[in-house]
């Protein structure tokens, strides 16, 4: 039977089943509080925070007794965490380490001596938090980034809230950057503070403790519940962030007003590197953007570490109305250029002005997180999660201002400190560690038709190649279940008839809310009618005409103004036909389609060369295996006109070919990806046959 707790500000989400089936094993009780604990936001974010516990464990090698502890690795997230992302160390060896410990000016040395301390040969790497887990005596501690906690933590009169909530049941101590050093000022504060439930560790976050897993986090929720009480209390009935300045548009012009613009931002922010958008217009982010406080709050930047690794040094704030008119692409620009040209000096001065003999070099100029009035904040990353994530990390900073200038005033990090964590050795050398991009990492790819079959296919390879996948699809069925074969930040979808030029823009703008723009077009929706001209109706000709060829026309004419706006060139690659170059029996629709197909591929590659992007075409023939045109009227119609059974169909056509080949929707896929993969980035206006080797289509 399960015991719900009464928590208003946490969610409590302990399961004595679940928890009692983990009884005797300390390793899962760890992993299982530690993943509560990270799917609640307010509690700590992705990557955010540590969880740690002890146990006795057999020395392998001399068979005795030894304390080992057991603590969330390098650059894990405690959400997701499992056991291959922990790290086991010896405790023995870890507090031997303070025997040549040499001080602060050498605390990165210390990190590279927790190998020597390692206890199960599997483990991760340690983190830099350690030390800090390792010098307090508790079997299980929770390192955490509470929005509510942090908000006490970055208040100017920090220590003073701390003993108005806590009384002497809670330490308190200066910031510090996580090392070495903070494990042993943390243990000094436990030694002269004896039954303390916890730590504030001044504009950073929280320690807490347990003898078991469950009391660990009890004392968590309940330490971070009386934090949210006491921020609540006071914020109630005042103004938030001295009240509102802007009104913000109603919801759904706010979204095409930020579907407008993400691609120019983009652009800009992508200036050094291709970067992926994400886009939110939550209460909170408006509550924050339209506010009086914006401009005294934005420019002093996070103050948790944590938060300040993704958000940057502080965000970009555009002096644009919510209903300023976007519509113009040179006034746009024209008045995007010198606000980001503004926040990129800035952010080399900063750099110059606050960086070590030893620093690495300066990394990308552009901002993370730009912030709208009115309309909503963007933020663009390497790639959708990690662009998410900055954005949901820049939600906790907003709710930690919020609190904090409810009880006091927001302090944030001396800039000093704030570049000495940004420009660590040691968060580089995790960023070398970090595997190498794929070929399409940083893209956003578009494919029409791409609920099932060719264009499925298509997707399901650019997606494994890193690309962001945006579907459309005349079914809303096959939308829905193609897209959920990719994950949370994977892939967006939007039903759409693309002869519909209304309902082709909304799915554009779809990818520029999802991603912030598209780099890939791939136009893969058809149809097929098999039938000789007598039999070939004005409706059938039309429905084949609009959806080949006007919905290749609408689509790329959408896709050109948004790659124009963000002016990194950029792929258009049109699935067409062998049919596009053989005439064929009883095909006159499709047939004419194609070609027309293949010809406004030609003349898009000669108008748009120039501007980088690329226009290629790829000629499949009788993928018969998983193809939606095959399935029903057509194959019948096909079979007809050779003389064969359907059933024969895929053996015909294969016998029929120099290879004598059959062709799958995932070669087509691998033809897609010749031309966008990189290599021939400097190709347009060409012709792949992906056929298996049809003579008469020889293209020369």
């Amino acid at each position: 039977m399960n015991i719900v707790k009464d928590f208003k500000y946490v969610d409590y989400l302990w399961d004595e089943e679940k928890a009692a089936a983990l009884e005797g094993d300390e390793v899962a009780l760890l992993l299982y509080r530690s993943n509560i604990l990270g799917s609640d936001l307010r509690i700590t974010n992705y990557g955010g925070g540590n969880t740690s516990c002890k146990t006795i464990e057999k020395d392998p090698l001399t068979g005795k007794d030894t304390e080992v502890m057991w603590i969330k690795g390098s650059g894990g997230d405690i959400g997701t965490l499992k056991r291959d992302g922990l790290a086991a160390l010896y405790q023995e060896r870890l507090h031997s380490l303070k025997n040549i410990y040499r001080g602060l000016e050498f605390e990165d040395e210390m990190v590279g001596l927790f190998q020597h301390c390692i206890f199960d040969l599997d483990s991760r790497a340690p983190s830099i938090d350690t030390p800090l887990h390792s010098f307090l005596p508790f079997k299980h501690i929770d390192h955490l980034h509470p929005d509510a906690a942090i908000a006490i933590a970055a208040a100017k009169d920090s220590r003073k809230i701390t003993q108005e909530i806590f009384g002497d049941t809670m330490g308190w101590v200066h910031w510090q950057r996580p090392g070495f050093d903070l494990g042993l000022q943390l243990a000094k504060c436990l030694e002269e503070n004896p039954g303390i439930r916890g730590i504030v560790l001044e504009s950073h976050g929280l320690f807490t403790w347990g003898d078991t897993a469950y009391e660990c986090y009890i004392n968590s929720l309940e330490v971070i519940e009386m934090c949210s009480e006491y921020l609540e209390k006071h914020i109630e009935g005042k103004p938030v962030f001295g009240g509102e300045k802007v009104k913000a548009l109603p919801t759904e012009e706010r979204k095409q007003q930020a579907a407008i613009l993400a691609p120019y931002l983009r652009g800009f922010c992508s200036s050094e590197k291709l970067m992926v958008g994400h886009f939110t217009d939550s209460e909170r982010v408006l509550e924050f953007i339209n506010s009086q406080d914006l401009d005294k709050l934005a420019p002093m930047g996070t103050s948790c570490p944590d938060h300040f690794l993704r958000t940057k040094i502080k965000p970009l704030v555009l002096n644009f109305t919510p209903d300023e008119d976007v519509s113009d692409a040179a006034s746009v620009k024209e008045k995007l250029t010198p606000l980001f040209e503004e926040y990129r000096a800035y952010y080399k001065d900063y750099y110059e002005n606050h960086k070590r003999d030893n620093s690495p070099a300066m990394r990308d100029a552009n901002p993370v997180v730009i912030l709208w009035p009115g309309v909503g904040m963007f933020t663009f990353a390497k790639n959708k999660q990690t662009a998410r994530v900055a954005s949901e990390f820049y939600v906790n900073a907003i709710n930690v201002m919020r609190g904090a200038e409810a009880v006091s005033s927001y302090t944030s990090l001396p800039l000093q400190e704030a570049f000495d964590i940004e420009y660590w050795l040691l968060e580089e050398a995790k960023l070398q560690r970090m595997p190498k991009e794929k070929p399409l990492s940083r893209k956003v790819a578009l494919v029409t038709g791409g609920g099932g079959g060719i264009g499925k296919a298509i997707a399901d390879r650019l997606a494994a190649e890193g690309a962001c996948v945006v579907l459309t699809d005349i079914s809303q069925e096959r939308l829905d279940e193609a897209g959920a074969t990719y994950g949370k930040d994977g892939a967006a979808w939007q039903q759409a008839d693309v002869t519909d030029k209304s309902a082709v823009e909304k799915v554009f703008d779809r990818a520029a809310l999802a991603f912030g723009g598209v780099d890939i077009i791939i136009n893969c929706a058809g149809l097929a009618i098999s039938k000789p001209v007598e039999d070939t109706t004005e409706a059938d000709w039309d429905l084949i005409q609009n959806v080949i060829v006007k919905g290749q026309f609408l689509v790329s004419q959408a896709g050109v103004e948004v790659m124009r706006k963000q002016d990194k060139g950029g792929d258009i690659v049109n699935i067409a036909s062998k049919n596009a170059l053989v005439a064929g029996p009883k095909n006159i629709g499709y047939g004419t389609a194609k070609s027309a197909q293949v010809h406004m591929s030609r003349l898009l590659a000669a108008e748009l060369g120039s501007e980088k992007i690329r226009v290629n075409v790829v000629n499949p023939d009788a993928v018969i295996v998983g193809s939606k045109i095959w399935e029903g009227k057509w194959a019948e119609g096909r079979a007809k006109a050779y003389g064969v059974s359907v059933e024969e169909l895929p053996a015909f056509y294969a016998k029929r070919t120099l290879m004598n080949e059959i062709l799958l929707p995932e070669d087509i896929a691998a033809g897609v990806f010749t031309f966008v993969g990189g290599d021939l980035s400097k190709s347009t206006g060409n012709i792949l046959n992906v056929d298996g080797g049809v003579a008469q289509a020889f293209v020369r």
